[in-house]
């Protein structure tokens, strides 16, 4: 018998497995959001197996608390999109679970064959103080560039998304 880590460690593989094959099967919009917030827990659960705290938190912050809720609020709020079924006929449902499960059993096995059992490790030591370290000195820089980069791609999509209206003069179209 294989010790408890094993055995987490089997239980959110599946889930993650499981909940991926759900996100590419469902018709239901909703139900496929749903599943992929157990994916998306699932691999940040498989992060702190592998002591990536900090790509564990990032995970449930970006994802989880960012792209998923940004998914379900798109669906909640536009009234067409709830009530759509997807159109992926069982034709082409089930090839896709085939695939997924296919590419599982290799994984799988990949995971089991002696080259990649990782030798046991002697200590925890956690990633998250060492890397906000290197953000705010050594990569100081980069990181404001790509936060400022970020800030100028979110106000673009806003100003694209916005209605072109006739009634709200726009200051860019501005007559002389």
């Amino acid at each position: 018998m294989k010790g408890p880590v094993d055995l987490v460690f089997y239980v959110l593989a599946a889930v993650t497995v499981g909940s991926a094959i759900l996100v590419a099967t469902l018709p239901n919009i909703i139900y496929a959001a749903v599943a992929l917030l157990f994916a998306f827990f699932g691999v940040a659960g498989l992060y702190i197996l592998v002591s990536a705290d900090f790509l564990a938190a990032t995970q449930v912050l970006v994802y989880v608390g960012g792209i998923l809720v940004l998914i379900m609020f798109a669906v909640f709020l536009s009234s067409r999109i709830s009530s759509v079924e997807l159109s992926n006929p069982v034709h082409f449902r089930l090839p896709a679970a085939a695939i997924c499960l296919a590419l599982f059993g290799v994984l799988a096995h990949t995971a089991v064959s002696p080259a990649f059992i990782p030798k046991p490790q002697v200590t925890y030591q956690p990633t998250t103080a060492e890397i906000g370290e290197l953000l705010m000195t050594r990569y100081l820089l980069p990181f404001e560039v790509a936060s400022v980069l970020l800030l100028a791609a979110l106000i673009g999509a806003a100003l694209l998304s916005r209605p072109d209206r006739p009634d709200i003069p726009r200051p860019d179209m501005e007559e002389p």
